[in-house]
């Protein structure tokens, strides 16, 4: 209980009159009041929960292939089919043919230099494109993408198991490329492209190499890598290293340099998404399915 004491700023006069003396009384009106004021109860904490939105990403983030497990060494998937020998065998012919053709031209002309020069540019434009279509496939679609789905999450479980290229024979690894090779090249055209489609055709076994030990491999081969006219080993690990998005290139290598410091991947990529609302896969952390195992399953 507590007294409160409240004075009222009210003035109240009262003139009084007597007989003898007139006098001036102010009164103050006072008044007493007495609250009654209960014992103050402590507030209940309030805890208050910060919820953290995270921003979504831009753009659709690309789904990533699912591999469910590792290949074994002995894997009947990993073996040479007729089928895949005979698409080697038609690649092969078509290439060579194209090649004849172009050597029986020059011959008649004894002009020597052509060939050469358009052997080189070839095997340039070779090294290029294959950066470029790794580049796509390792970045767009997926498994269900028409016609390239199966190369798409082949490459995908290859980030995942390299050691798989290495087990693969011969023509189970270039058969898919030497059947893009026979429906494309033709003897109509011109000498650099049976150059470049031999190379273009045979960057996978390249890309083999690249994934092979040292003491593994032909003495020819290691000599070509160490020269720079093949993607050597040490190069194209890099490409196997998070975030994935370098030295695409798998003929020679030559071009991975000028495309990975002049970020030209990168703008490619800003501009399909900002056109297209693409968004490559090497902006997302890699996920389980694209982390390297390097370890072998038994047989």
């Amino acid at each position: 209980m507590s007294i409160l004491s409240q004075q009222k700023y009210i003035p109240k006069l009262a003139v009084l009159y007597n007989s003898r003396s007139t006098h001036l009384n102010t009164h103050i009106a006072t008044g007493v009041y007495c609250a009654a004021m209960a014992p103050l109860e402590p507030k209940p904490s309030i805890s208050v929960t910060r919820s953290v939105v995270e921003p979504s990403p831009l753009g659709p983030v690309p789904a990533q292939v699912k591999t469910s497990e590792a290949p074994r060494p002995n894997d009947p998937g990993l073996k040479s089919t007729w089928a895949h020998r005979a698409w080697l065998a038609s690649g092969c012919t078509t290439v060579l043919v194209s090649l004849a053709k172009s050597i029986e031209a020059v011959a008649g002309s004894h002009i020597w230099a052509e060939p050469i020069l358009a052997a080189l540019v070839g095997y340039i434009l070779a090294d290029l494109g294959s950066g470029v279509y790794h580049w796509a496939i390792d970045n767009y679609g997926d498994a269900t993408t028409p016609i390239l789905g199966a190369q798409i999450e082949a490459f995908q479980g290859h980030h995942k198991w390299p050691w798989t290229i290495t087990r693969r024979q011969f023509a189970n690894n270039l058969h898919a490329l030497a059947r893009v090779i026979t429906f494309m090249t033709s003897s109509y055209m011109t000498q650099p492209n049976s150059r470049l489609s031999g190379c273009i055709m045979f960057s996978q076994q390249f890309h083999a190499w690249a994934h092979s030990t040292k003491s593994k491999l032909p003495k020819i081969v290691v000599g070509l890598q160490d020269l720079g006219v093949l993607v050597s080993r040490s190069q194209h690990a890099d490409h196997h290293r998070p975030p994935y998005n370098s030295n695409y290139c798998i003929v020679s290598g030559v071009w991975n340099k000028f495309l990975d410091e002049n970020k030209i991947f990168e703008i490619l990529e800003m501009m399909l998404f900002f056109q297209l609302g693409l968004r490559p896969r090497s902006w997302s952390e890699p996920g389980l399915e694209w982390t390297e195992e390097s370890s072998t399953p038994s047989s």
